[in-house]
């Protein structure tokens, strides 16, 4: 009886021991099986590869959110840092979330250089919500164009619309504290609306202005001048030289939206580098773009019986993706002599 009982032990000890190897072991063959990964970087791409560091709401499209889906569907690779993760836009009574600081963004810059994934063909920026972050911001550009001398950087001043001073524009605009528009200077193409275009310069003649400071490409996404509204757009491509300057007539739609400012910017990024002399027929493409989403944004909230006029509308982007990705020009540029 004793003898059986020290061998059914011993023989319990063996199978737990038998059962431990083999785990082991299968894990061992995991390890060594398991391939290192590849590096995206290793497939080029046709159309570029986009650092896009703008905010982020979990319900809604700005930012981000209104950025990324459309330079995808154009064809980018588009990886997002978000200054900000918010439950929502700031536009509704109350939001909850959390604000990239500085030292963050920094962070994530290091673990992708760490990983050698720090290729970028272009950079776009949008809210700046403190100094911290926008000092950063210009060391992120300094990083890139050091692996890459040729980086596109296209700045969104986020700074507010229509006479109001928006919270963003505290990282780009901080006349407290005496700073400079930091960003100009470095910029590849700025898209103020009118009245960042003034904050930027205090004067009209906004374009000749900001390409004196930097960027070769401006363009004003909305000037309302007598009642009609107009996209101005300047492209020098020589520094010294007079530079190519247009105007776009875009019909005013009785109705306010949120993320067309985010959504604007990433279709002029995606249409500027395909038409890389043609600064003229990226904004054709853009525009008639975006006003085909924000019809069928007003059509849609109609036909749901809701008032269009009485308060901000989420714009319609995933519905919209065919006139993102194939847009018919519907409104043509006109060329100033």
């Amino acid at each position: 009886m004793v003898e059986s009982v020290f061998i059914g032990s011993r023989l319990k000890s063996e199978l737990i021991q038998s059962f431990f190897v083999f785990r082991s072991r299968r894990s061992i063959k995991k390890l060594v099986m398991a391939p290192p990964p590849v590096l995206a970087l290793a497939l080029p791409s046709g159309t570029g590869r986009v650092l896009s560091i703008q905010s982020h709401t979990v319900q809604g499209y700005v930012g981000n959110k209104s950025a990324v889906f459309p330079l995808q569907l154009l064809g980018y690779d588009v990886d997002p840092i978000n200054s900000v993760q918010f439950s929502n836009h700031t536009g509704y009574p109350t939001f909850k979330g959390q604000v990239l600081n500085g030292d963050q963004l920094w962070e994530l810059i290091e673990g992708l250089e760490a990983n050698n994934l720090l290729y970028y063909t272009h950079l776009l920026t949008g809210y700046i919500g403190s100094v911290s972050f926008l000092n950063t911001v210009l060391k992120v550009v300094d990083k890139l164009r050091s692996i890459n001398p040729n980086l596109t950087y296209v700045c969104d001043p986020v700074l507010g619309d229509e006479g109001k001073l928006c919270c963003a524009g505290i990282g780009i605009c901080i006349p407290r504290e005496g700073e400079n528009y930091k960003v100009v200077p470095v910029a590849s193409m700025l898209t103020p609306n009118q009245f960042e275009a003034e904050l930027l310069t205090g004067f009209r003649e906004a374009c000749n202005i900001l390409h004196a400071a930097g960027p070769s490409k401006v363009v004003i996404t909305s000037i309302n001048i007598d009642g009609n509204l107009l996209l101005i757009g300047s492209h020098q491509k020589e520094k010294g030289q007079p530079p190519a300057q247009f105007r776009i007539s875009i019909p005013k739609i009785p109705a306010y939206f949120t993320g067309t400012g985010d959504l604007m910017t990433a279709l002029l990024l995606g249409w500027s580098n395909k038409y890389p002399d043609n600064l003229d027929k990226a904004a054709e493409l853009s525009v008639s773009s975006l006003q085909a989403l924000l019809v069928r944004t007003v059509n849609d909230y109609t036909r749901a019986g809701h008032d269009c006029q009485s308060s901000s509308l989420e714009i319609r982007l995933i519905q919209s993706q065919d006139d993102i990705r194939n847009p018919e020009i519907t409104y043509k540029a006109e060329i100033y002599n």
